[in-house]
């Protein structure tokens, strides 16, 4: 494993030990950076402790210093083997570690499984019997798959289509069991994600649209563009980690919720579309000759807005799309082969693969 054992403190614990202890899992990832930056913000004075393998930690995009420097410590192990020593005093866990997308899963189907239910399974239950208050799972709206008839709600019948949809579901129903007044869980089932981040993904299709405008004046639309698909910013992901994350938070001691925004359920094609006008001069191509993708859902967000008025999504399309382009071409991004790059995490895994990094089941290999 290519990191030193058992952590690596970047930052000394501040004088006179907060209150709040906090435990973010995957935070080497797309969107733990931008959480790290948000929960310092508002909560300054909390402790901010970082646990990861460390997959993704070399895709970094755009920086001039390490997104972990905010935090207090960063710990890097795999979440199948997690040491439940670390959750001594920790009073929310941030659970965002996953195998984290269809093609991956489609790739690694048993340990995504693996990782995203068993050791999620385990981590909870060690977190439970560590006394920590609480626990945030970023599930996902993945879990509803094809919904052609209408928003889905979280009492709605869930349809997850693949592997890492269905780890979703997984762990979901087993966090249930484990919740009470003494661990309080809350299941963020999050619309999909967008923007810049410190770790930028391209694999998303908002990032990807930008992308592809940017490096070949074309966005490649791989169906007739008919899906729906609700989004999100990450910096709004963050906002709905920290009202999850605060004590009292509203709602009962086992919390599903859509965390998203009724605006941003778009179609596919008009995803395409406003990136288009955003960066003129870009080609628009839809393949209206392939097979229908039954990935397609619209999402009712009404509970959270009620829930959590004050962290409703702030972040614009408009102002995403602007983000991405002043994101990428701050770093002089210009790679019309950026599929094949680190910037997909598929191809990122694969590239451990190759180089004798990492064995079949995605343990690092000494």
């Amino acid at each position: 494993m290519p990191w030193p054992e058992p952590y690596c403190r970047f930052a000394e614990v501040p004088a006179g030990c907060p209150d709040v202890r906090i435990l973010i899992t995957g935070n080497l990832g797309y969107v733990g950076p931008v959480v790290v930056r948000h929960l310092r913000t508002v909560w300054p004075e909390s402790q901010l402790l970082g646990y990861d393998t460390g997959y993704f930690a070399h895709c970094l995009t755009g920086v001039t210093s390490l997104p972990e420097a905010r935090l207090d410590t960063q710990h890097f192990g795999d979440l199948r083997a997690f040491p439940a020593g670390l959750l001594e005093g920790v009073d929310v866990v941030v659970h965002l570690a996953a195998v984290s997308n269809d093609p991956m899963g489609n790739q690694f189907e048993e340990v995504t499984l693996e990782i995203n239910h068993r050791a999620g399974v385990s981590l909870a239950e060690a977190a439970r019997r560590a006394r920590v208050k609480a626990l945030v799972f970023a599930s996902s709206c993945s879990v509803y798959g094809a919904a052609a008839d209408g928003p889905r709600t979280e009492s709605s019948t869930l349809d997850p289509l693949t592997a890492y949809a269905r780890s979703k579901v997984l762990l979901e129903r087993d966090l249930e069991a484990m919740a009470g007044p003494d661990f309080r869980v809350t299941c963020l089932r999050f619309a999909t994600a967008c923007g810049w981040s410190e770790r930028l993904r391209l694999d998303l299709v908002l990032n990807d649209f930008v992308a592809g405008a940017l490096a070949a004046g074309k966005i490649t639309v791989l169906s007739d563009g008919s899906p729906w698909r609700p989004l999100i910013h990450v910096d709004d992901m963050a906002r709905a980690i920290e009202w999850a994350a605060t004590p009292g938070r509203p709602g009962p001691d086992f919390l599903v919720v859509n965390a998203g925004s009724d605006s941003w359920n778009v179609q596919v094609r008009d995803l395409a579309r406003a990136v288009a006008v955003a960066l003129p001069g870009t080609e628009v191509s839809l393949n209206s000759a392939a097979p229908p993708d039954r990935r397609s859902y619209r999402v009712d967000f009404s509970r959270f807005r009620a829930l959590a008025p004050d962290h409703q999504p702030r972040v614009s399309l408009a102002q995403a799309i602007e983000g991405l382009r002043a994101g990428l071409q701050g770093m002089a991004f210009a790679d019309p082969e950026f599929r094949q790059s680190s910037l997909i995490r598929l191809h990122a895994l694969r590239g451990h693969r190759a180089a004798g990094r990492l064995d079949e089941r995605l343990y690092w290999i000494a």
